[in-house]
């Protein structure tokens, strides 16, 4: 570099000293012609004592004269000696030498540069690196004066993305490509954490090699795929991309064995169409099941992208009341479709569809394990102040005990939202109108109106206290016919037109008390809810949306605790609980309990056994504790108001870093609701996972998920309270660029075709290797 002031470079030693840094610069990058007087190739550094041309140009460059018209500095140069042949035009640098020209740059032991060939030639610990941040280690390396690769010897070229490609030789061809002679490719690092080598788990090898950088795709011809060093698979062709992209081409075979199907090999073809959609294709072989073919599509446009995702087979089904085996095969097959486009800046449109052929077919091929599948389409308009949307909901059900026309299609649902800052005392008024119908073949059919206002003023006094004032005045109008078809008779409704209006008014008052403890900060919050409801006829009005309720932590201080519109809590209350939380470096701990007491001694509507029933409620409450990213535990639970009796268990904990680590989930409702409430059952269920590592790249797994309800909690079962649902258990190999595992699954439930029983699989994935996405 050139120190800014150049008048400390005036004298001779200076002048010298600079030549070994700069002569190439001046010569080559400023375009000078040939000396007037010529020399012979000099050996040495050189000295102030040389012809006048060399130091001439020099002094030139130094000086920041302007170089001759048409030309530009392109190459910056340094070394620690230098040669220059006038006659023949050619420099030769050695010692240190580095050239650049903008973000490219060449490092090696010795530059020869025929400035009439246009030709430079670095020989010995050559290190290339290119605008893109490849780097090529080679030992002699052909560039041209505009700086890109001709021919290379014993290279080494380091990808941005983490690939490496060595070869004996190669040459630039005339399309910019490289081609390599005797070349190995590898996605993986060849040096550990610690910097020290090993080899890597997987790499090509081929005898013809040609790499783009401009498409950043490498094509092998008679390659071979080789595994923790042994050659494996013959390629006589293949392309892939290096960074990380996806291409074109046959994706790892996938290896399965199961109760169900037998032997399972499935593989899939990825085909890039274009840098905005790709289509993939599988195909799925069985031993004991007919083929099946599979394919998936996505697509992103100018306002938004969408996929779709379809299977097919043609085998024999169950027949549901039977669930044996039609003597006749048929079409079984699946399709998935989603997408969400973006209208303009308020408007979007969001749909999905899932649609299977008959009930088990998911589970049978082990597609999915969801026992309902949901349509849906919604249009949305959403503003600073506003919310408006028009949707629709159908569900398709696969338990095998439920009918498809008792599964009620939503349709249309529209519902608009809008808020209106400060208009009344200060306050925040929400006004809503929602529409609802909702149809069966076989059942209850409901449509519904309603429309309401909601003012909230939240304040914080000068002590500190939070107080929220809220004021909701609304207005229902129902229809119903076919009531009496519905078996639960709290679920329905007086046939034909009622109405039903609805007034509430709410403080709330939260006082946070902050403090330090224990070197952290801690935060104690009492809180006081008083929540006043005039009686509301509910009976008369069916109820589809509020079936599922049971007081948590999350619905304790709700307005409303059942979970949708069709229910109301009416009469007073007060709700009274504390919260805690301290935090400190590293960690975090929470916890919240409460209770509330109705007023009034009318009748309640909560069914028994949901901690609503009686006018104290149950108590409930949450805990939490996190340390960094190593624990994490939670535990809620609800307590019978008179004898502390557990009603709701629920525990979540882990333990560990990423690759080692202990996963618990436990549930528990013993609840003791009748039987006629079918979504309030009780249920005992313990969930476990866990993953051990060891070595470098090795590591065990399993999973397990066991139903503990006994026939006390649920008489139309026969378990005796420990049950497996499913167990895995495997063992995998993971680096930097493989991912390798075998799994064995045993699944202890039958659906139909569906089979109970074992299931192997074997896992293979290749990383750092361009693919389907």
């Amino acid at each position: 570099m050139l120190p800014s002031d150049r008048s400390s470079l005036a004298s001779p030693a200076n002048r010298a000293s600079l030549l070994a840094g700069a002569a190439l610069a001046a010569l080559g990058a400023i375009g000078l012609g040939t000396p007037a007087a010529a020399q012979d190739a000099t050996q040495g550094p050189p000295t102030a004592d040389q012809p006048d041309g060399v130091e001439d140009a020099v002094q030139d460059y130094i000086e920041g004269e302007a170089p001759a018209p048409g030309t530009e500095r392109e190459i910056g140069f340094e070394a620690d000696t230098l040669e220059y042949d006038s006659d023949a035009d050619t420099i030769v640098a050695r010692g240190n030498v580095v050239l650049r020209e903008s973000e490219r740059s060449v490092r090696a032991d010795q530059v020869r540069w025929d400035r009439p060939a246009g030709q430079i030639q670095a020989s010995g610990n050559v290190r290339y690196v290119d605008g893109d941040g490849n780097q090529l280690y080679a030992s002699e390396l052909e560039l041209t004066d505009k700086f890109e690769t001709g021919s290379l010897e014993d290279l080494l070229l380091v990808l941005r993305e983490g690939g490496r490609l060595a070869a004996e030789r190669g040459e630039r061809t005339e399309d910019g490509r490289v081609a390599l002679q005797r070349a190995v490719y590898s996605g993986c690092s060849v040096v550990t954490s610690d910097g020290c080598p090993k080899n890597p788990s997987w790499k090509i090898t081929a005898e013809r090699v040609t790499y783009d950088p401009d498409t950043s795709k490498i094509r092998f011809q008679n390659g071979f795929f080789s595994l923790f060093g042994q050659r494996l698979v013959p390629l006589p062709t293949l392309e892939l991309r290096t960074d990380g992209g996806p291409t074109s081409g046959f994706l790892v075979p996938n290896l399965r064995i199961s109760r169900s199907n037998g032997v399972e090999l499935s593989g899939d073809y990825y085909w890039r169409l274009a840098d905005n959609r790709d289509l993939q294709i599988g195909a799925y072989l069985y031993s004991q099941a007919m083929p099946m073919v599979s394919a998936k599509y996505r697509e992103l446009t100018g306002n938004g992208a969408y996929q779709v995702t379809g299977y097919a087979t043609h085998s024999r089904r169950i027949d549901t009341d039977s669930l044996t085996a039609q003597d006749q095969r048929d079409f079984r097959g699946y399709i998935a479709a989603n997408g969400r486009f973006i209208l303009d800046e308020n408007w979007q449109f969001t749909g999905s569809t899932r649609l299977a052929s008959d009930r088990t077919f998911l589970r049978r091929y082990d597609i999915s394990r969801d026992d309902r599948l949901r349509t849906m389409a919604e249009l949305e308009r959403i503003d600073r102040d506003s919310y408006f949307v028009v949707a629709g909901f159908a569900t398709q059900t696969l338990r095998l005990d439920r009918e498809q026309g008792e599964i009620p299609l939503a349709l249309p649902l529209i519902d608009y939202r809008r808020r209106i800052d400060e208009p009344l005392l200060g306050g925040t008024v929400t006004l809503r109108g929602n529409s609802l119908a909702i149809t069966r073949d076989e059942g209850q059919d409901t449509q519904r109106a309603l429309a309401s206002a909601q003012w909230d003023l939240r304040r914080v006094t000068p002590l500190g206290q939070v107080v929220q004032l809220t004021a909701l005045a609304r207005g229902d109008v129902y229809h119903t016919a076919n009531g009496s078809q519905t078996t639960i008779a709290s679920y329905r409704g007086n046939d034909g037109w009622e109405t039903r209006a609805i007034a509430l008014a709410a403080v709330d008052v939260s006082w946070p008390l902050v403090g330090p403890l224990f070197g952290g900060t801690q935060v104690l919050t009492p809180r006081v809810q008083i929540v006043a409801t005039p009686p509301i006829e509910n009976t008369a009005i069916p109820n589809e949306d509020s079936r599922a309720i049971d007081l948590e932590d999350v619905n304790l201080f709700s307005l409303n605790r059942f979970p949708g519109d069709d229910r109301f809590e009416d009469g007073a209350r007060v709700t009274y609980g504390v919260e805690w939380e301290m935090t400190k470096p590293d960690w975090r701990v929470s916890a919240n309990i409460g209770q509330s007491y109705r007023l009034d001694d009318k009748q309640i509507i909560f069914p028994d056994g949901t901690g609503l029933s009686d006018r104290f409620s149950d108590i409930v409450g949450r805990a939490r504790v996190r340390y960094k990213d190593f624990v994490s535990f939670t535990y809620r639970f609800r307590l019978d108001k008179d004898d502390l009796t557990p009603r709701r268990t629920e525990v979540d904990a882990t333990i560990g870093s990423r690759r080692t680590y202990a996963e618990i989930g436990y549930l528990r409702l013993d609840r003791n609701i009748p039987l006629a409430n079918e979504e309030l059952g009780d249920r005992e269920e313990l969930r476990a996972a866990g993953r051990f590592a060891f070595a470098d790249y090795w590591s065990v797994f399993g999973s397990a998920v066991v139903n503990m309800t006994n026939r006390n909690e649920d008489p139309t079962l026969q378990s005796d309270g420990f049950e497996p649902i499913r167990t895995r258990l495997g063992i995998a190999y993971q680096d930097d660029c493989i991912d390798l595992g075998l799994t064995w699954r045993r699944d202890f439930v039958s659906q139909g075709d569906a089979l109970r029983g074992n299931t192997i699989e074997l896992t293979f994935r290749l990383l750092n290797l361009g693919g389907g996405g």
